[in-house]
């Protein structure tokens, strides 16, 4: 169900939907008949963001919404409507207060999302007519946020391993591009032994999955997703609370498929890679153990702190892999610290990377899309919180400082010397409704970092 559709030549007018604020409230009126600004005084309506009213025709019909809005927040200013207003077709009224209508057309688009996969959508969301040009701008965009909201949502039953290669699988035939990947035991023959070592207890193999395209003469671009599809904690296990939304702990790869699949769509000139690590952290008889030490494909030894921290360590496997391409640029996305998030909330992820240009290109690009991203040091003298006396570090440390940077710093140690990287620990989740923000999974740092790669490869 699209809840943005195509303007097209002798098209019928949609219903206005005007938005304002209490500056511009009486502004609005004006516009009104007497019969209709009675009406809309009588309701109470007073341009607070969030509110809306519904402004009757002679007759009765709905000629008109107003809408009031936060004009510094585009994004959300028409999110709550699509699921609330009657089901009819709007369009944006002229006089609206709105300086970025596009930024107001997504939002609206974000908010008609319904998770359908286990029972029927509630109602069908009202639609908005927008031009050609920027449904085909958008248009990816919600694709991209849908995708990452539906495999997040999708319990563990149905998007374990196998079923997150084979969401990468479809993507590889839908953009031609060449698909590989090793499972179960291959992993050990093909040198990734702690994407292994993590999901070697599951009942359900662990796998690192490989998509590639784009020509050979363009700039090597490698995406990494944390693809861990379910995490009790490992024998270092989590308590119920900790453990009952851990289905999404594979929002890491959700972004980094979505990113691709905009990459691809969009024909940026790159060299793209995607590398999903996918594993379960389960316990069983033959799980990794706490004291463990286990030599990466890095070649660095590793010893096993906690078996609950167990993100970086198949994500060092991919990105030891991923310098080896020699690329020009690696992103890795990963719903890996609860210290992010005490750090900085749900809503904006923590954006490491190894060059301040980089990074200050990125958190532009975010602030420009209204996806903004925090940038956290990568302050080395925390190296120290992972010093092991038997092997090369830990894959964690004993204090409950600096979480969010030591595990960033634990994965700078696979990125080869001079490889621009930039790191996203994102929390890929919604814990309450919010207008375009539903319950449950969500794309966060997304549009920001596909806004800075069409900037950078001159899209």
């Amino acid at each position: 169900m699209s809840a943005l559709i195509e303007r097209r030549p002798g098209q019928r007018h949609g219903i206005p939907v005007e938005t304002t604020d209490a500056a511009h409230l009486a502004a609005s009126r004006r516009r009104l008949d007497a019969t209709q600004r009675r009406w809309l005084g009588d309701s109470g309506f007073d341009a607070a963001p969030g509110t809306f009213a519904l402004v009757p025709d002679a007759a009765g019909k709905l000629a008109r919404v107003l809408v009031g809005v936060a004009p510094a927040d585009p994004l959300a200013a028409l999110a709550g409507l699509p699921c609330h207003l009657p089901e009819a077709t709007y369009e944006l009224a002229a006089e609206g207060v709105l300086a970025d209508t596009a930024l107001a057309t997504l939002g609206w688009a974000l908010g008609a999302y319904q998770f359908t996969r286990y029972r029927a959508a509630k109602r069908a969301p009202a639609r908005l007519i927008v031009a050609a040009e920027e449904l085909a701008r958008l248009a990816p965009l919600v694709e991209a946020t849908s995708r990452v909201r539906d495999l997040v949502n999708t319990p563990t039953q149905d998007m374990g391993p196998e079923q997150l290669g084979e969401a990468i699988k479809t993507l590889a035939k839908a953009h031609k591009a060449k698909l590989r990947d090793w499972v179960g035991d291959e992993l050990l023959k093909a040198n990734f032994p702690t994407i292994h070592a993590v999901g070697r207890a599951s009942h359900r193999a662990p796998r690192l999955v490989e998509l590639s395209w784009g020509k050979p003469d363009h700039p090597r671009l490698v995406i990494v997703g944390k693809g861990v599809c379910f995490d009790t904690g490992g024998l270092n296990l989590k308590g119920g609370e900790g453990m009952r939304w851990m289905k999404k702990d594979m929002g890491g790869a959700a972004h980094a498929i979505a990113l691709a699949g905009l990459v691809m769509q969009a024909n940026l000139p790159v060299r793209l890679t995607l590398l999903v690590p996918a594993v379960e952290n389960a316990v069983a008889g033959n799980a990794m153990r706490p004291g463990e030490v286990i030599t990466t494909r890095a070649g660095h030894t590793v010893e096993v702190d906690n078996t609950d921290a167990e993100g970086r360590l198949i994500l060092c496997d991919a990105l030891a892999y991923a310098g080896e391409q020699q690329p020009a640029l690696i992103i890795d996305f990963a719903t890996l610290t609860g210290a992010a998030r005490v750090a900085l909330g749900p809503d904006l992820p923590a954006l490491f990377a190894n060059d301040d240009a980089l990074a200050d290109a990125v958190l532009q690009a975010g602030n420009a899309v209204a996806d903004p991203l925090w940038r956290l040091p990568l302050w080395r003298p925390y190296r120290r919180m992972l010093d092991s006396h038997l092997a090369d570090f830990a894959n964690s440390s004993a204090s409950r400082h600096a979480g969010a940077i030591t595990a960033a710093l634990y994965l700078e140690r696979f990125v080869p010397d001079g490889t621009p990287w930039l790191h996203l620990d994102t929390y890929a989740w919604n814990d309450a409704d919010r207008p375009g923000r539903p319950r449950g999974g969500e794309a966060m740092g997304l549009r920001a970092v596909f806004a800075f790669l069409q900037e950078r490869y001159g899209h």
